[in-house]
């Protein structure tokens, strides 16, 4: 028997980050494999919370640090109501006010009995293998290494340049 859940979690997180790919804003799609080699950081995003102003500071960190680092929104309603439009909305309003280049996932669950799968590995170690991890709020960021493999997890009040983060970029 524990052989079995050995190997089931060496398989869990063997697939890993690289096995998601989730629809994004612009109606294309976002392979997470495609960013073997690179770091990456998810954010979870909404557009009318107290952290809306960090879409600037990921922007400006994901233009500093783009040839190592990709930075993927996914925009969430799970605090507040704090993200209500559609996809379409939320589109324009990263762009109009924000300028984001960086990939945006269309809207997800990232709390509760819905969350998105990619969201389930992100926060229980039986799953990504190193920890367990909540999301209290929007602007929750999660780091990962070049190999899919979850380093950090940073609450909304971590600003996205600050040196918590940028530590691991260097």
């Amino acid at each position: 028997m524990l052989n079995v859940l050995m190997l089931s979690t060496i398989l869990t997180f063997a697939g890993g980050i690289y096995d998601f790919k989730v629809p994004s804003l612009d109606g294309s799609q976002i392979d997470f494999s495609k960013f073997k080699g690179k770091k990456v950081l998810i954010v979870n995003t909404a557009s009318q919370c107290g952290y809306t102003k960090q879409y600037d500071d990921l922007q400006k960190l994901y233009e500093q640090y783009k040839s190592k680092l990709v930075i993927v929104g996914f925009p969430a309603n799970n605090f507040g109501g704090q993200e209500p439009g559609s996809n379409e909305e939320i589109k324009e309003f990263c762009r109009k006010n924000y300028g984001v280049t960086f990939p945006m996932a269309e809207k997800v669950s990232v709390k509760g009995s819905d969350t998105h799968p990619l969201f389930q590995w992100l926060t229980q170690k039986s799953k990504n293998g190193v920890m367990d991890a909540e999301i209290r709020w929007n602007f929750t960021k999660f780091l990962l290494d070049e190999e899919g493999r979850l380093l950090a997890v940073f609450p909304s009040s971590v600003k996205p340049g600050s040196e918590e983060i940028v530590k691991y970029l260097k």
